[in-house]
């Protein structure tokens, strides 16, 4: 019978460590964290880690329900999967415990607002493109680099400081892509990756 903690951020950007400092003082012995979307559980592989690892007698610790998911039917979907392996959920910040009738009820509800601020937010972005659109400002997603066009330059002996500058994208951007082999984005930018 264990603690497992489990943290999530949004974006690269953002910081875990309010959340991890949580979770090792509610007592974790074991703490999985990454930095992906939670919209969906999909390419989630520390929860997965975690939903594979966690047994009977276990609990899943959270600082809040919408770090492990941002549906009603993906938390769901963990919540039952933790009562067949029996285990539990508990959240720091939040009244959760699915040990008790009161801390199921209150999951759920906290599940349903999730998820309705999620659709807000949705909402939201799409009318402001509509309205980017009509205003004729509206220039559409983030134009992706080929990796190959980076490794291109890289291979006809260019440093990454000029790949970056011809391509418009940060510096570190380029050691990032050149090193993982994905695309990167123009708008893939912070402070940092400004070439000089």
């Amino acid at each position: 019978m264990g603690k497992i903690g489990y943290a999530r951020v949004s974006t690269t950007d953002q910081d875990l460590t309010l959340q991890l400092a949580a979770l090792s003082a509610a007592g974790c012995g074991v703490i999985r964290s990454e930095k992906i979307t939670g919209s969906t559980v999909a390419g989630r592989a520390e929860l997965r880690t975690v939903l594979d690892f966690i047994g009977a007698g276990d609990t899943l610790v959270v600082t809040r329900i919408d770090r492990l998911a941002r549906s009603l039917g993906d938390l769901q979907d963990i919540v039952r999967e933790l009562k067949a392996k029996g285990a539990s959920l508990v959240a720091t910040e939040q009244p959760i415990d699915t040990g008790t009738a009161a801390g199921k009820a209150f999951l759920d509800m906290l599940g349903v607002f999730a998820e309705f601020e999620t659709n807000l937010r949705r909402e939201r972005q799409m009318e402001g493109i509509a309205k980017a659109k009509a205003a004729g400002v509206y220039k559409g997603g983030k134009t992706r680099i080929a990796a190959d066009e980076v490794r291109r330059l890289a291979g006809e002996g260019i440093g990454p400081s000029v790949i970056a500058r011809q391509l418009g994208i940060g510096r570190a951007s380029v050691y990032r892509l050149l090193s993982s082999g994905k695309a990167v984005s123009q708008d893939d930018r912070r402070p940092s990756d400004v070439p000089s």
